[in-house]
């Protein structure tokens, strides 16, 4: 007589195998997440690439900014007001733009965070070309990595979109910053109309130079158009009878205190300082604050502290930026201001 086996019903083999796979995962899972997580953890980037990948979204987004211009097909709206009443404008410029710049970024460096002053759901396959330009391949060298976790990207596709509209596009500049860990590390201010590209790369090097001199007593100071007559009377009230020089843009205004190839046809206001003194989002300043500090200039809050890019986008201590001057004495040269009770 043959011995009699074990049979087990399908339900019995279901079981057995949803055990055994239990049994599995618990001896396993903490060493697959563990991996997951280095792994995670591991995921650098070459800041010269992203150097690179920043001039290429700027120059691109510039050129949306200025087919749409010269092709007067702007479609303005408001998107509301600034704190002063001042109208927010966004036009068909801003958002070509900025699905330019966005994508081209987010496509080459998914992992990483990037903030934008526009918002558009728009997706576009845009890719890096792979192109380092010569200027960065002559001063920044390769190996500058840091975990992609601790970036965050400030782009602005159109600054100064209000003297865009009334077509004073010298002030215009689109904008992309590079903050590692909360402080500016890389800064593209690119002219869309004149086709000039400035960068800065702190600890690195720029293709921009401070002038030959400036002067604190007193300075020619560079002001927004927005509010003028107030941040005169502070001006003056800190550095006495100065020349005031009325600018739109942020990037603009960075600009104005660097040394810039300059003609008949793109003047280039020369200013010693600039001053801000209500609120403003960081996607305006962060790319200007890395091109400062690349050149050992700095821009910091009225109260000389240091602004942290990452988070929140706004910066509500207003702010000083000079180059080639003492930042401390110009500082105490300041009244007191505070900028979120104006």
């Amino acid at each position: 007589m043959a011995p009699m086996g074990i049979r087990l019903s399908p339900l019995g083999v279901a079981v057995f195998c949803l055990l055994g796979l239990g049994v599995i995962y618990h001896l396993y899972a903490g060493v697959i997440s563990s991996r997951i997580s280095v792994l995670r953890q591991k995921k650098k980037v070459d800041l010269r690439d992203l150097l690179a990948v920043s001039v290429e979204a700027a120059v691109l987004g510039g050129k949306e900014v200025k087919r749409v211009r010269e092709h007067d097909t702007l479609e303005e709206k408001s998107k509301g007001e600034t704190k002063e009443g001042a109208k927010e404008l966004l036009t068909l410029g801003d958002l070509q733009s900025h699905r330019k710049m966005f994508n081209l970024i987010k496509n080459t460096y998914p992992e990483i965070t990037v903030h934008s002053e526009e918002r558009d759901n728009n997706l576009d396959s845009v890719a890096w070309s792979r192109d380092i330009p010569a200027d960065i391949l002559n001063k920044i060298e390769r190996g500058k990595e840091v975990p992609a976790e601790s970036i965050t990207v400030w782009i602005d596709p159109l600054d100064a979109t209000q003297e865009y509209t009334e077509n004073l596009v010298k002030y215009v500049t689109t904008m992309v910053c590079v903050a590692v860990d909360g402080k500016p590390v890389i800064g593209v201010i690119h002219q869309p109309f004149t086709g000039f590209t400035a960068w800065g790369f702190v600890g690195q090097g720029s293709n921009l130079h401070p002038r030959s001199s400036y002067s604190i007593n007193p300075p020619k100071v560079i002001v927004s158009r927005s509010h003028s007559g107030e941040v005169r009377q502070f001006t003056q009230k800190a550095f006495g009878n100065t020349s005031i020089i009325i600018a739109g843009g942020a990037g603009y205004k960075v600009l104005s205190l660097l040394e810039m190839p300059t003609s008949d046809s793109n003047p280039m206001d020369q200013a010693d300082l600039y001053v801000h003194i209500t609120f403003i989002k960081k996607w305006d300043i962060c790319a200007g604050a890395a091109v400062l500090k690349a050149l050992d200039g700095q821009m910091t809050t009225l109260k000389g502290e240091d602004i942290d890019y990452s988070g929140n986008p706004l910066n509500k201590g207003g702010l000083v930026a000079s180059v080639g001057v003492d930042h401390d004495a110009v500082l105490q040269k300041l009244p007191e201001f505070d900028p979120e009770k104006h």
